[in-house]
């Protein structure tokens, strides 16, 4: 395995052994949180009939709870900061369950916009961004294979759920089902249960330094490191300076690597869920039955289902880990690469190979995702870079498909917005592998320049003690 980048935890992560309990959890988790709001599309139809409303304002109910989730990112990292994952997951659970309960009852679009957009959304923010810092907190030599069975989670239960909706959509109609859906949704709580606390009286392994004394490259850089490291060498052993705020850590915004991520991710999730939300539309618009169009999305599913673990297995191999930036850049473009070229693949072979592609292409970048932040900032400051990610995220999940469709409305096809999202992912995804490359650089000659500072250090606080000995001796001999 690669040497795990240091991450200011104090104490060794097991990588392992109740962990694998936690990932199931976050499975779970993850996948709820991600799959349920695409799950819900199956009774927009009727809920757009019984309300009599357009289109656009149904529409407007997954934008909602989507947007939700991403704004409640702060509030879950602050509460995860204070409480952990496992009381938040568990609270989470509660509000999604209560969201649909009551929504089941709901007289008016608005009452859903409500209950099912804002208080379901916000429920799943409390799902997702505990499940996501609880596994940094467990692993760290084998974090990406770990976060890539967590991130499966999605495309799993997306597969499940779908056939599952219809036949509760076909028995009981939208709100038996959402009643229905309140108690299957309380399986979170079932996962949040599993994510008991870390033991952090961890030893490390004999033979080994421990890797809290192993800081990182972009943590050796700045000075309140090098005269941390500058201690422990000399035996003197004290608490560090830059202490993390009491709620959440908005020094982020000063961290190169940080905003490197932040500035490409917001771009990039303007083309991000455009194209799954209007490829079973685009397949109809060519004259494909419903049946054929909605296989797609099977498709689609199924190859992501797979790709998210095997990404995790490959960024954790030793060729990969060391420089993982450039995997998940290549991945971004990809999906880049993968729209351009949707318009041009004739018919529904063109359209199956097109579902395969970008199932690869998505499970590639939703494994990597939030692998690639924690390997930026450390395990350490994780959750507050992931809540303030998610609240600057907001905007482009919430505005991405609406600009998608207005694009659709303008030209009557579909071949613009596919040309527009393969830009929007293959802009930012060629802005990462820039940017990383002269960061990897950056980092490369602060942490040889950090060396250098450290051994100086070292030898200047050793020499006066060999000299007042050399004086003790030479008075001694008198």
């Amino acid at each position: 395995m690669p040497p795990a980048a240091g991450t200011k935890l104090g104490y060794t992560p097991p990588d392992g052994g109740w962990g694998w309990a936690v990932v199931f959890g976050a499975f779970i988790s993850i996948g709820f949180s991600y799959a349920f709001p695409k799950s819900l599309t199956i009774y927009f139809k009727e809920i757009q009939e019984y309300f009599s409303v357009s289109y656009s304002e149904i529409a407007w109910l997954s934008s909602v709870m989507l947007a939700s989730m991403y704004a409640g990112g702060p509030v879950s990292s602050i509460l995860v900061n204070r409480f952990g994952s496992r009381p938040v997951v568990m609270v989470g659970g509660l509000m999604v369950s209560t969201g649909m309960v009551l929504a089941s009852f709901g007289r008016t679009i608005m009452h859903l916009y409500l209950c099912v957009g804002v208080i379901g959304g916000f429920g799943l923010a409390l799902n997702l961004q505990p499940a996501l810092t609880i596994i940094g907190t467990y692993f760290q030599v084998k974090r990406p294979m770990a976060n890539g069975l967590a991130m499966a989670g999605s495309p799993v239960i997306l597969f499940t759920l779908a056939p599952l909706n219809q036949f509760l959509f076909d028995s009981f109609g939208w709100r038996g089902s959402f009643l229905i859906l309140g108690s299957i949704v309380l399986n979170c709580c079932v996962a949040g249960a599993l994510m008991r606390p870390v033991n952090r009286n961890t030893k490390p392994k004999s033979g080994a330094a421990p890797e809290r004394d192993r800081p990182s490259a972009e943590e050796a850089a700045s000075p309140d490191a090098r005269e941390q490291l500058a201690d422990l060498l000399t035996g003197k052993h004290q608490s560090s300076r830059g202490c993390l705020s009491k709620f959440i850590d908005v020094s982020l915004f000063k961290h190169r690597g940080f905003l490197i991520y932040l500035i490409g991710n917001v771009v990039m999730f303007f083309g991000f869920f455009a194209p799954v939300v209007f490829m079973a539309p685009y397949a109809k618009h060519q004259g494909i039955d419903e049946y054929s169009a909605a296989f797609l999305l099977s498709i689609f599913a199924l190859v992501d289902m797979f790709t998210r673990p095997a990404t995790g297995f490959i960024g954790n191999s030793k060729w990969i880990r060391p420089r993982i930036q450039y995997f998940f850049s290549f991945a971004v473009s990809f999906n880049g690469v993968c729209h351009l070229l949707c318009p041009l693949l004739p018919g529904y072979a063109g359209l199956v190979v097109y579902a395969v592609i970008f199932g690869l292409a998505f499970g590639m970048v939703c494994a990597l995702l939030f692998e690639v932040l924690m390997d930026l900032v450390g395990a350490h400051r994780f959750s507050s870079a992931v809540g303030l990610v998610t609240i600057i995220e907001c905007a482009p999940v919430l505005l991405g498909p609406p600009i998608s469709g207005a694009l659709v409305d303008i030209y009557g096809e579909y071949k613009s917005m596919y040309y527009a999202c393969g830009v929007f992912m293959l802009v930012p995804g060629m802005f990462f592998f820039v940017m990383h490359y002269f960061n990897y650089k950056r980092l490369d000659k602060e942490k040889k320049q950090s060396v250098a500072v450290h051994m100086r250090t070292c030898e200047e606080a050793l020499k006066p003690k060999m000299n007042r000995d050399g004086t003790r001796a030479h008075e001694a001999d008198r």
